[in-house]
């Protein structure tokens, strides 16, 4: 397959060149530079607000209906291509294909979601106060909106903000990341291919402060989607509070993973091991923090170890392997610094820890136990492939560690226990709980986090709601 020439898309117009500068986007599996990505100037974002702004009233007047056939039309465009796109995504951002593949599953399911949820976008009648006089609420979209969305997931992340824009009939300007702009075009293209009219959907690339800053600050933008750090999203949360605009945050996590000692062992490390490497670990829900009970946590160690050194670690391209490299470059030290880190404070190191020989940003899937918790890697999202392993004998002991952090994004447990389970999804502090089960973002479910993790949620009728105002109406 051929790398294609990357562009902006702006007012239905695929743009590259004249002038504008470029960065290189690199495959990290090789270190080869796959193109060179052009970068939007001022004149290019005020473009794509005015583009935004004259579109908007003919897409908002557009019967839900009708829009939904577009997005049904980009869903199954994406899945006619899905080789090709899939491939994209990997040699971008260094994920096996099968897991592509899967990303590119859930990007097609999130268009045909909303191209169905759009018709529900339901408002009510309120009961009469007094004869002839009607009391309505209705909901209308909220207007054009911005989406900035990280590479750790190249199709799902700007289809999330895309899908729930587009169905509830705003425009959206969308500033994918630079590391990944071709697995984001691809889905561009399909919803461009499909039908979506020239102003609707505009994306651009540059510098991620200034895009943000351009966009946020004007009056025309109404409401914001922000996938990533929580310190970037705080930044963008004070510059969206300037304008009072609507806000989506899905920030940062580190989930804990609580294992009670009635679970069968082998099989959750079964899925433990999977669920952790999966993405190199690059996954802002990925279980990192796994409490283990005492009676069994020799065992899980062990288990876990001997199954993450028989991880295959290689180019995503060749589908025997398990993992892929880190995205890029600046990962490699990150990683490194903070298990050394853990290694410095008293933590056992079982196996991984260091970087792979050769070309590409490989690092090997790196196991550690009998963490404190004054080690960064216990405080600090490490967003690479390694795993904590501590233990626990007391129920109200572990909900306390597994709250401990001000993140609330993702959590996951394991128990046999009935009773447990309830006490469980009663006093986590997460958006998103996984009981005996690593699966918890699906089209139709919200996706989102509490606490410094953020506020909202992406799909499922939150997603959509997100992206529409309340109106109430009398009349008599």
């Amino acid at each position: 397959m051929i790398y294609p020439e990357l562009s902006l898309l702006i007012d239905g117009e695929w743009v590259s060149g004249g002038g504008r500068a470029t960065v290189p986007v690199i495959n990290p599996a090789t270190e080869e530079v796959l193109g060179h990505l052009p970068l939007a100037t001022k004149a290019d974002l005020d473009r794509a607000l005015a583009a935004s702004q004259r579109a908007y009233p003919a897409w908002r007047a557009m019967a839900p209906h009708l829009r939904g056939r577009i997005l049904h039309k980009a869903a199954e465009l994406i899945y006619e291509r899905r080789e090709e796109i899939a491939w994209l995504a990997t040699v971008e951002e260094g994920k096996t294909l099968p897991e592509a593949r899967m990303e590119l599953g859930m990007a097609a399911e999130i268009f045909t979601w909303y191209a169905e949820e759009g018709r529900r976008a339901y408002g009510r009648v309120l009961p009469q106060r007094q004869p002839g006089v009607r009391m309505t609420v209705v909901k209308e979209p909220v207007g054009p909106m911005a989406g900035f969305a990280p590479w750790n997931f190249p199709l799902g992340n700007p289809s999330r903000k895309i899908g729930s824009a587009l169905g509830a009939g705003c425009p959206v300007i969308v500033k994918p990341a630079e590391e990944t702009p071709a697995s984001a075009l691809a889905i561009a293209r399909a919803l461009v291919d499909a039908g979506v009219p020239a102003g609707i959907l505009n994306m651009v690339f540059g510098v991620p402060a200034e895009v943000s800053e351009h966009l946020l600050r004007s009056p025309i933008i109404r409401g914001m989607s922000f996938t990533g750090s929580t310190v970037v999203g705080k930044q963008l949360a004070k510059l969206s509070a300037e304008g009072m605009k609507r806000t989506t945050m899905e920030l940062g996590g580190h989930a804990p993973v609580l294992v009670f000692d009635d679970v069968d062992v082998e099989a959750v490390l079964d899925m433990a091991v999977a669920a952790k490497f999966r993405n190199a670990g690059q996954v802002c829900v990925s279980p990192t923090r796994f409490y283990v009970h005492e009676s069994i946590y020799e065992r899980f160690v062990e288990g876990f170890t001997a199954r993450a050194k028989a991880l295959t670690v290689g180019n995503g391209l060749d589908e025997k392997n398990r993992m892929g490299p880190l995205a890029h470059d600046r990962r490699l030290p990150a990683v490194l610094n903070i298990i050394q880190d853990a290694v410095a404070h008293g933590a056992t190191l079982h196996t991984g820890g260091h970087r792979l020989p050769g070309k590409g940003y490989f690092f090997a899937p790196t196991v550690l136990s009998k963490v404190p918790n004054t080690a960064r890697v216990m405080n600090d999202e490490p967003f690479g492939p390694i795993a904590v392993i501590n233990s626990f004998t007391d129920f109200d002991e572990v909900i306390v560690q597994a709250n401990r952090l001000p993140y609330g994004l993702a959590a996951y447990a394991f128990t046999q226990s009935a009773k447990r389970v309830n006490l469980l999804g009663e006093q986590i502090e997460a958006g998103m709980i996984g009981i005996n089960s690593f699966t918890i973002a699906v089209p139709e479910s919200p996706f989102g986090g509490v606490k410094e993790s953020g506020h909202g949620s992406e799909e499922g009728i939150e997603g959509l709601d997100a992206c529409l105002v309340t109106k109430f109406i009398t009349e008599s």
